[in-house]
């Protein structure tokens, strides 16, 4: 990229995982698989593929880009043709991001050709790709999701239910999966279930979904989700279930309740709209503020912001803008204007904000870059005070699960206090939830949460490499 550009999307926010959906039974499969891609964009922006099964071959496009970017002709839909399809958003967490990591992935095997599409990150697919390499497999790409690929090809199990079970004996992680094969549509989770995937219908036919807000575009019914370590079957039987391996803790990724999913989604059988507002809520209660508005970091923390101004009766306002229409990356101008990347996404609301105290809510800091230049823009629009209230404690640890924040140097939380991270941000004063009203905030009739980031401790340890060049990353 030019250096007069910059990427929008990357303004000090952790970056999402991906998106994976898969359509069984519609003769339109391929054309609401991207429909639901549509409402996943959030998950991933950097590429977007589907494939499809006609009965006799399978039909695939993938492309760098948004949705809209790379399925920008009717035409294509003739290419990928079917009942059967799934889909996938990309953003690599594992694997460069180049047009041969797109996916979904197609390979043949002795079980014939399969297509996989995958959301998550394997913490030990580095050892195993090392192993198979030393063995003689040749990779076309640097993904954690060839390796399934490769493991499924020599696995010695007649049937792919068993073949999945041999597979995941041996890879470690976090994986919400879509696999296409002739016959059936297979969705799974991991034991611990990390990430999450559900299954819907519209009419005749079925659909998996990374969120419901994808079975919701397409006007269908959702009707549960798949358990942790659950894999469940679309084929013409309809829909069966079986268990990959035996059952986990469940540790499920808090920050999809945080900030990844759409707040219209359902995750983890809970409402994300619902989780956010009790987070905003409990965030009142431990920490209050003298203040005359709450204001919201659009769009992810809007929904909290409201439960902090419920729950504080301090009234809510709409004090920052945030502009949907810039893509992804905007030219600079050749004059150097202060703070330019974050005006371009985000503005003030003067009357709103001028002469008052203003309490920010927002649902995590990762550098602290963008929210340091958006308290200067709220005190040059007349702010008197300016407080942070953030709905998830300090992040201080990488994740190995599929999501990806910057390294562990880079985090402001990891190396500084809370008091000199106001100072760094210009705020009178920053508050974090603690970890308690952060799990107070979300159900587990289900069982637990993955709180890694926050805690440094983690569910599944990471394998360490002895040399860091036997995977690219």
């Amino acid at each position: 990229m030019d250096n007069d550009k910059i990427k929008l999307d990357e303004l000090d926010k952790p970056k999402s995982n991906c998106g994976v959906v898969g359509i069984y039974g519609s003769e339109e499969a391929a054309k609401l698989v991207y429909l639901s891609l549509y409402s996943l964009q959030h998950r991933g922006q950097e590429s977007a593929g589907i494939s499809s099964f006609d009965g006799k071959k399978f039909h695939r496009h993938a492309g760098m880009g948004l949705v809209a970017d790379v399925f920008n002709d009717d035409k294509i839909f003739e290419k990928l043709p079917g009942s059967m399809a799934i889909g996938h958003n990309r953003y690599s967490t594992t694997g460069t991001t180049r047009i041969i990591n797109a996916q979904p992935l197609l390979a043949k095997s002795k079980m014939g050709l399969i297509s996989i599409s995958h959301n998550g990150n394997l913490v030990n697919a580095r050892r195993v790709r090392h192993n198979l390499e030393n063995e003689g497999a040749i990779f076309q790409t640097t993904s954690d999701t060839e390796v399934i690929m490769h493991l499924l090809a020599r696995s010695q199990a007649d049937n792919m239910i068993d073949g999945l079970r041999e597979v995941f004996t041996i890879l470690k992680g976090a994986y919400s999966l879509t696999i296409m094969t002739a016959d059936a549509i297979y969705g799974l989770r991991d034991p611990k279930g990390f990430r999450p995937l559900c299954v819907g219908k519209k009419d005749d036919a079925l659909i998996f979904a990374s969120e419901t807000c994808a079975i919701d575009l397409l006007g269908g019914e959702y009707i549960r989700e798949v358990e942790a370590g659950e894999i469940v079957v679309f084929d013409k039987k309809g829909i069966t279930s079986h268990i990959l391996g035996a059952p986990q803790e469940r540790t499920a990724c808090i920050f999809e309740h945080v900030y990844f999913s759409r707040p219209d989604s359902k995750v983890f059988d809970e409402n994300v709209d619902r989780a956010r507002r009790k987070l905003g809520k409990n965030l009142a209660l431990e920490k209050p503020c003298e203040a005359d508005i709450v204001i919201s970091v659009p769009d992810s923390s809007n929904t909290a912001a409201v439960g902090y101004s419920r729950r504080s009766d301090i009234k809510f306002e709409l004090g920052l803008i945030r502009n949907h229409y810039i893509g992804r990356t905007f030219i600079q101008p050749g004059q150097k204007l202060r703070d330019f990347n974050v005006r371009v996404k985000f503005n003030v609301v003067k009357g709103v904000i001028n002469g008052r105290r203003v309490v920010v809510v927002e649902d995590s800091i990762v550098r602290g870059t963008t929210l340091r230049q958006l308290t200067r823009m709220l005190k040059n629009a007349g702010a008197k005070e300016v407080h942070i209230r953030v709905t998830s404690p300090p992040i201080i640890a990488p994740c190995y699960y599929g999501m990806d924040f910057p390294t562990r140097e880079e985090l402001i939380a990891n190396g500084m206090s809370i008091e000199k991270i106001c100072e760094y941000l210009e705020a009178d004063s920053l508050e974090y939830l603690s970890t308690e009203g952060l799990l107070n905030s979300v159900p587990h009739d289900k069982g637990g949460y993955c709180t890694a980031c926050f805690t440094g401790k983690y569910p599944i340890p990471p394998e360490k490499i002895k040399n860091k060049n036997d995977l690219e990353d």
